[in-house]
């Protein structure tokens, strides 16, 4: 996801400063390639990443291009950060039954966030300017890159069609659950994220030097059963969405307090929703009475 408020500068996957000779430029490249090879034990997307890094800085005339636009230079168009007015679709097919607000949590905590590493009363004409953003601390970035990734699972979870609902920014008493979801396939309680770095799978949890000392999946397993207890519902399944780049595959880690939970590359998002997990689905409850229930039940973040 190149246009993440967390991605990182070329400087940065090359492993120097902005400021480094040419001679140190090149010789971080070609310990990067080393060190992110596939055939030495590294990740392709990895090693990708060092050879766009190079094609960004690695001449004079491109860095020099680079540092004079910073991000700009990174693809044909600036990253927009900024709310984006929902796109209509190409057909004219029924979406899925949609209400909350994605994103909007999040963006709230960035402004204010983000105004008080500013400086009170400091004006801030753009508070989605690219080099703000870029200049901003990791844990302010952190909340638009969660606030985009909302949006981003929202726009996919829409076009499931008119067999789903949708209830986004859901607030419990154990925290706030991003996406519930109930269709055919079940009843399902979503996390999407984006801490910016690869995301492991380590027994029924996910780790990764990005998510530091977080739990995200229990988390998520406690927000459900808060909510299902309110709720009289049971999920079916709980699932944490990624950029692809931080986790290439679908990962199942098994069940988890009797919910089977799941890591999903958020451009699979809707085809794992569509098709299910095997052995998982509403236990027989109707699906229109577990909207009613859901309905009832939910109150917004």
């Amino acid at each position: 996801m190149p246009d993440s408020p967390l991605a990182a500068s070329p400087y940065e996957v090359l492993g120097v400063s902005a400021t480094a000779s040419e001679d140190e430029l090149r010789r971080a490249y070609r310990r990067r390639l080393r060190e992110t090879h596939p055939d030495a034990g590294g990740r392709a997307d990895a090693f990708h990443a060092v050879q766009h890094a190079w094609e960004l800085v690695g001449s004079p005339e491109a860095r020099a291009s680079y540092d004079a636009r910073g991000l700009r230079a990174a693809s044909p168009e600036r990253p927009v950060y900024a709310p984006q007015a929902p796109r209509p679709r190409a057909d004219s097919r029924p979406q899925a039954r949609s209400s909350g607000h994605p994103g909007g949590w999040y963006r709230e905590r960035y402004l204010a966030e983000l105004r008080e590493w500013v400086g009170r009363g400091v004006e801030v004409p753009d508070p989605y300017d690219v080099d703000l953003v870029r200049s901003a601390p990791r844990q302010v970035k952190h909340l638009l890159a969660a606030a985009i990734a909302e949006e981003r699972s929202a726009r996919e979870l829409a076009g499931l069609g008119i067999g789903y609902s949708v209830w986004h920014d859901v607030d419990t008493r154990a925290g706030k659950i991003d996406h519930i979801v109930l269709g055919p396939s079940g009843l399902w309680a979503l996390l999407s994220e984006d801490w910016g770095g690869e995301v492991r799978t380590k027994g029924a949890e996910l780790v990764g030097p990005a998510i530091g000392g977080e739990r995200p999946v229990h988390e998520l397993s406690a927000r459900a059963r808060a909510f299902g207890r309110e709720a009289r519902v049971r999920f079916s399944a709980i699932g944490v969405v990624v950029p692809d780049a931080d986790a290439p595959a679908l990962a199942d880690l098994g069940s988890v307090r009797g919910a089977r939970a799941l890591l999903i590359p958020q451009p699979q998002l809707a085809h794992v929703i569509r098709t299910g997990v095997t052995g998982v689905g509403t236990g027989g409850t109707d699906l229109f009475e577990l909207r009613s229930r859901i309905q009832a039940a939910v109150r917004f973040a």
